[in-house]
C-alpha cells in the first residue's frame, strides 16, 4: 500500500487547522458546493468538482424545505416547516448558529444583503390542491381567504426586523435587478404583488386570474427588461414586462414550478413536474429547444457555478439530478433518499431558488 507523503499529510493538517475559517469553496477544489434540503432529513452538501455527496449538516429541526445561502458563503439558511422556524448555519464549523422563530408553514427563503426574506402560511396544509367539490376542497376555500406572510430576518442580529402581510397563500420570491422592489407570487389569491424593499408597502397588485392559476415560481431576466411565473395549475409560464405587466403566455408541460433564466438571459428553464422534464426555452422567441427527461417531483433546481451543469433536487424519486448544460442531457443521478426539496449554491448560480 502506498503510504502518503508527508507532503500530502501536512497539507491534511493545515486543512484540518484552517478549515473553520475558510471560503467553503475552497475546500471544494474549486468548483463550489451545492446544498439540497431534504424534508424528510437535513441539508445535504454535493462536491461539484466531483458530483459526489460529501457530508451533510444538521439543522436541529424537521421538514427544511426553502434554502438560501449569503453572497459570501459563511451562511445557509433554511425553511424548517415542522418547526415553523429556519435555521442558520455557519457553513464553516456546519453548526447551527441561531434557530429563529418565523410562523406557521415556512417556506420559501431568498437572501438579500444581510437579510433573509422567509414566506410562511398560517393557513396553509401541505400537499396538493383538494379535489374540486370535496370537504377538503370546501375548507380549503376558506383558508385561501387567510393571507400569507414574508418575514424578514435580519442575519447579522438573528431577529425578525419585520412582518410583511401579504396575500393569500405566499410562494416564490423575486427581487427586481435594482434591489428596490420585491415580488411576490401568490398561489391561491392568483395574483402577483410588488413590494417597497424597505418599506414592505404594497405598491403594486397583478391579477392572474385571466392568464392561469396558481403562479408559483417568479424570476426576472438578467437583463431586468421581463419577467416570467409558472403557473401551475394551467401548465402555461407567464411573461410579464418589466413594470410586471403581463404580455403572454406559453404552453409547458404538467404542472410547472421552479423557473430560470440561463446567466446570459438567453435560455429559460422550467421544472415540470407532472411532466417529469426540465423544459428549455428560447428567452426571445420562447420556442421550446428540448424536453430533458428527469424524476419524480422535481421542483428546483440550480446551475453549477461555471453554468456547465445544472442540479434538479427530485423529491419523490429520491435524487438529485445532474444535467449538461450544452448537450442538454442527464449525465448523473445522485441518490438522495430523504426527499430533496430545494437546492442552492456556493459560489451562488442562477436557479430557481437564487441568482449572483
Amino acid at each position: 500500500m502506498k503510504r502518503p507523503s508527508l507532503k500530502n499529510k501536512l497539507h491534511a493538517a493545515l486543512l484540518l487547522a484552517i478549515g473553520l475559517t475558510i471560503a467553503p469553496s475552497v475546500l471544494a477544489g474549486g468548483k463550489g458546493l451545492a446544498y439540497v434540503s431534504n424534508q424528510d432529513g437535513a441539508v445535504t452538501i454535493i462536491d461539484l468538482e466531483t458530483m459526489e455527496t460529501k457530508g451533510s449538516l444538521d439543522i436541529g429541526a424537521k421538514g427544511p424545505r426553502g434554502i438560501g445561502i449569503t453572497s459570501d458563503g459563511k451562511l445557509l439558511v433554511t425553511a424548517n416547516k415542522d418547526d415553523g422556524n429556519i435555521s442558520i448555519i455557519d457553513t464553516a464549523t456546519g453548526k447551527v448558529i441561531k434557530h429563529v422563530a418565523i410562523g406557521k408553514n415556512p417556506e420559501f427563503v431568498r437572501i438579500y444583503g444581510d437579510n433573509a426574506y422567509v414566506t410562511y402560511e398560517p393557513s396553509s396544509e401541505s400537499g396538493p390542491p383538494p379535489k374540486p367539490g370535496s370537504e377538503a376542497a370546501k375548507k380549503d376555500d376558506d383558508e385561501d381567504k387567510v393571507p400569507g406572510h414574508i418575514a424578514i430576518v435580519d442575519l447579522k442580529t438573528g431577529k425578525v426586523v419585520q412582518d410583511i402581510t401579504g396575500k393569500p397563500e405566499t410562494e416564490g420570491v423575486e427581487f427586481s435587478k435594482d434591489g428596490k422592489q420585491m415580488i411576490v407570487t401568490n398561489e391561491s389569491d392568483n395574483s402577483i404583488t410588488v413590494h417597497d424593499m424597505k418599506s414592505g408597502k404594497l405598491l403594486k397588485n397583478i391579477v392572474v386570474a385571466s392568464y392561469g392559476n396558481r403562479p408559483r415560481g417568479i424570476k426576472v431576466a438578467p437583463d431586468g427588461k421581463s419577467y416570467v411565473s409558472t403557473l401551475e395549475l394551467s401548465d402555461k409560464l407567464l411573461v410579464l414586462d418589466s413594470d410586471l405587466k403581463p404580455i403572454k403566455t406559453i404552453a409547458t408541460g404538467k404542472t410547472p414550478y421552479g423557473v430560470s433564466f440561463d446567466r446570459e438571459g438567453k435560455r429559460i428553464f422550467v421544472a415540470s413536474n407532472k411532466e417529469k422534464a426540465l423544459q428549455v426555452y428560447d428567452a426571445k422567441t420562447f420556442e421550446k429547444i428540448k424536453d430533458i427527461p428527469t424524476g419524480e417531483r422535481c421542483w428546483h433546481f440550480t446551475f453549477t457555478p461555471d453554468d456547465s451543469h445544472i442540479l434538479l433536487a427530485c423529491g419523490k424519486s429520491s435524487e438529485v439530478v445532474v444535467i449538461d448544460t450544452q448537450k442538454l442531457e442527464v449525465t448523473k443521478r445522485i441518490a438522495d433518499k430523504e426527499m430533496p426539496w430545494g437546492i442552492v449554491t456556493y459560489p451562488k448560480s442562477m436557479g430557481s431558488l437564487d441568482r449572483p
